[in-house]
């Protein structure tokens, strides 16, 4: 069954983790159905995680230690500080969506560039995770 851009669940998901290194590796299909079932671009996005985190290497302290794949904010602090730790990588990848879905797309936010204000102060931002988009479909 075709879910999204012609493609089925299984293939979207290894689609996915072509571009998924390090504590997100093999994360593709759980990427692809949770952002699915919430109505989330799934490239959009595994797009802003690779961005946010730098998994598509070797992903920053706040992933490996906090499971926080998007930079959110909140408590409890990892390691005490502002940024929200997450007790599993699949507790921190739902967070992250969940966060698109409810903040973001609820309002109309759907692409890169409608986010970029609200998302990040940089106006860079659009485009880099653009060229992650376009990195993520060409796998």
């Amino acid at each position: 069954k075709i879910v999204f851009d012609g493609l089925t669940l299984e293939e979207l998901g290894n689609k996915l983790n072509r571009s998924l290194e390090s504590v997100l590796a093999n994360q593709g299909s759980f990427i692809a159905s949770y952002s699915l079932e919430k109505g989330v671009d799934p490239y959009l996005a595994t797009a802003i995680m690779l961005h946010e985190t730098g998994c598509s290497y070797k992903c920053s302290s706040l992933v490996t230690y906090c499971n926080n794949v998007g930079g959110m904010k909140g408590s409890p602090g990892c390691g005490g500080g502002s940024y929200r730790s997450f007790a599993t990588l699949e507790d921190g990848i739902r967070a992250f969506i969940d966060n698109l879905a409810n903040n973001y797309y609820a309002y109309g936010l759907t692409t890169p560039e409608l986010m970029n204000p609200k998302y990040a102060e940089s106006t860079a931002w659009a485009s880099r995770v653009n060229t992650y988009i376009e990195s993520i479909k060409s796998r």
